[in-house]
Order: C-alpha cells, then structure tokens, then sequence
C-alpha cells in the first residue's frame, strides 16, 4: 500500500468516526434495546493468505456458535429486521472504520475472505492479496448482487458453500485483479463515490 493511500485510510476514517460517532452510538443502543447483546459481530478475516485479524461489523443476524461459511438463504430465518436494515444500507460495516484505523484492511480493496477461502484457493487469494483488502471495491459493486441473489437462493449450508465457490469466489478474484492492475487514488475515489450513491435511500 502507498503512503499517499495509507494516508488517505487515516485521515478519512478519523473524520468520519468523529462525524458518524452520534449514529454508531445510536445503531449501537437500538441493537441492545431491540435485539439485546452482543453489538458486535466479530468474524477472522485474512489481510494476507497467513495473516488473520478480527473483522468489526454490528451484529445483524441471531448468534449461532456453530456459525460459519458465507451467508446464504439457509441463514436468511437469522436476520433480525435491524439487521435487514443495517445491511440494505450498509450500516452494519461502520464499525469498520476501526480496522481502517488500524492497518487492518483500507477503504477499497477486495472484500476480506474467511480463512476458510485462502486455505482452499491458495494460488488464487495469493494474488488477490497483493492488494490490501477493503471495505469496498471493484468486485462489491459489480458483483455484489448477483452474489446476494445467487446464495439467496441456497437451502442449506452445503448448497451455499457449493455455489459461493463455484460462481462467486473465482468471478470475484478476477474482478479484484482488474481494480489491482488498474488502482489510483482517483479510482479509489470513484468507487468509494459510486458506494455511497449506490447505497443512499432514494426510494
């Protein structure tokens, strides 16, 4: 990552946790009000093919110890209605800027897999992973949908495992090598525009 980019990382996840902290403290207490504890979701996330870190997210879905693996139609019964409006607009990612603070992913960049993923596809997330991962990106906003329509569709944690590793993962990978060939600051902007657009609640 380049220091014109890092420094972008902090300067902009410092204004804005300044910026949205009244809305973080809020979506925090109606999470406790309404769906009681934890807020939090925190999920292992690969920045590099060896390297894990913790992944902040508000909790959207009903705990499961036995949780893993992507989300798909056979965890839809598990979304609480917070958690269905926090994901529609992306609420639930804000805890993010955290981990951008921290080095741990910047503000675009190929989502972060599960460790699952890089030990599955090593030669694949090895190239991927050149790139610091990111909160958004070439592959979320091309390929976002249809990955959300496709595992929607999925009755079981096999189905989803199946069709995320044949349909999503390689589609995805080479999207993220198309942003990693092709990465400036002013494309990072775009994207990062083009997100927050895309997201507003306009209808």
């Amino acid at each position: 990552m380049s220091v014109a980019k890092r420094s972008v990382d902090i300067g902009l996840a410092a204004l804005l946790i300044v910026i949205l902290s009244p809305v973080i403290v809020v979506i925090a207490v109606i999470i406790l009000w309404r769906d009681g504890g934890p807020v939090l979701y925190l999920s292992e996330r690969m920045k590099t093919p060896d390297e894990g870190f913790q992944l902040w997210k508000f909790r959207t879905m009903t705990t499961d110890t036995h949780d893993s693996g992507v989300s798909g139609g056979d965890k839809a019964s598990r979304i609480t209605a917070t958690g269905r409006f926090l994901r529609r607009y992306r609420l639930d990612e804000l805890p993010q800027l955290w981990n951008i603070l921290r080095g741990d992913i910047s503000f675009v960049g190929p989502r972060p897999p599960l460790r699952r993923y890089t030990e599955m596809f090593p030669e694949l997330y090895t190239d991927v992973l050149r790139s610091r991962p990111g909160v958004t990106g070439l592959a979320t906003l091309a390929f976002h949908r249809t990955e959300e329509r496709l595992l929607a569709e999925c009755r079981s944690k096999e189905e989803t495992e199946a069709v995320y590793c044949r349909r999503c993962v390689p589609r995805k990978a080479r999207l993220d090598l198309i942003y990693a060939r092709r990465r400036s600051l002013c494309s990072d902007v775009r994207l990062m525009l083009a997100t927050v657009i895309r997201r507003l609640p306009l209808h």
